[in-house]
């Protein structure tokens, strides 16, 4: 965990919010567990406590004292894992689409964190007692490539990666229709649905810069698999950009419910598709710099089951 660090406010530092600055300062933290911090007196201003909202000014300095680390009070479980790779700093795994990644409302047990904690007895303790090792995550449904860390250096050091934009993502995803150009960006901001506080929307309030790029790589008329490149990393981003296009993707439980049936699908693989629990959406690829030993680390997980069985029922490409 970081310890009686300390920060000197710079002349282009001056006039920004603390919390604002620590944020771009500690990227391994949230602004919430910032804030959390900056009201309960772990980060000092020259020694004394201060609000979230103070104007920074020159010469001052910003002290972090985080409060002890809580061992994570949850039940390791013998869940399988999927693992690609493991060293002394971090484990890669292939995550199943049914796997949850960390606890959260009504969700208590049977996550991937019940899992890593059966697995290895050192995770990173950053992510707070409910999420320890968590650096990103996949959505419930989604498949794939994740990355978790097993000491704090190694989150700090993943964690500034993500926030930079130095890791490289790539998804694939099986969508209704077919997009207009065979490749193109999906740039609308977004931000927490107001309607709807479980989705994330682009007629938000308060939004934020949302960047997709995408490339067509098969069709079959009413379906169609594209190669997704988010180059940030909003909540349900891929999802949100895809269902406003007008391509939501297939099995999509939030975002894909009102897409009407297509009458060119012969009616067992309809039927098929009724049936599917989650989004047909998968982390193919990642793509990071090892926090250690600074190479360059590439890791692929191949399409889950239902997936590669969809392409098989769907016959050749249009």
């Amino acid at each position: 965990m970081i310890s009686g660090e300390n920060f000197h406010v710079e002349t282009a530092d001056s006039g920004e919010r603390l919390d604002r600055f620590l944020v771009k300062k500690c990227p391994e933290l949230s602004r919430s567990q910032l804030k959390q911090w900056i009201e309960s007196g772990h980060i000092r201003l020259n020694g004394q406590t201060a609000k979230p909202s103070h104007l920074l000014k020159l010469g001052e300095t910003v002290s972090l004292v985080p409060p002890p680390l809580q061992l994570p009070q949850i039940e390791a479980e013998a869940i399988p894992l999927d693992i690609l790779y493991e060293d002394e700093d971090l484990i890669v795994l292939n995550k199943a689409a049914e796997l949850v990644v960390h606890l959260g409302a009504g969700v208590k047990s049977g996550t991937l964190v019940n899992a890593l904690l059966h697995h290895c007895k050192d995770l990173s303790g950053i992510g707070g007692v409910a999420r320890p090792g968590i650096v990103h995550r996949l959505d419930k449904g989604t498949s794939g490539v994740l990355v978790v860390a097993k000491n704090d250096r190694t989150h700090q050091q993943l964690s500034a990666q993500f926030q930079s934009r130095q890791v490289e993502k790539t998804y694939l995803a099986f969508v209704w229709g077919e997009p207009r150009d065979l490749s193109g960006t999906f740039a609308q901001p977004l931000g927490r649905s107001s309607a709807n506080r479980k989705k994330i929307s682009s007629k938000s309030s308060r939004l934020r810069e949302a960047v997709t790029q995408y490339r067509l790589l098969k069709k079959w008329g009413p379906i169609s698999l594209l190669e997704l490149h988010p180059r940030t990393g909003r909540t349900h981003q891929l999802r949100v950009h895809l269902s406003e296009a007008g391509h939501p993707i297939v099995g999509d439980p939030l975002y894909g419910k009102r897409h009407k049936k297509d009458p060119r699908l012969e009616s067992t693989l309809a039927a098929w598709l009724e049936e599917r629990p989650f989004q047909l959406l998968h982390a193919a690829r990642l793509s990071f710099r090892h926090p250690t030993r600074g190479l360059k680390m590439d890791f692929e997980a191949p399409m889950r089951e239902e997936m590669l069985e969809l392409q098989k029922k769907l016959g050749v490409p249009s």
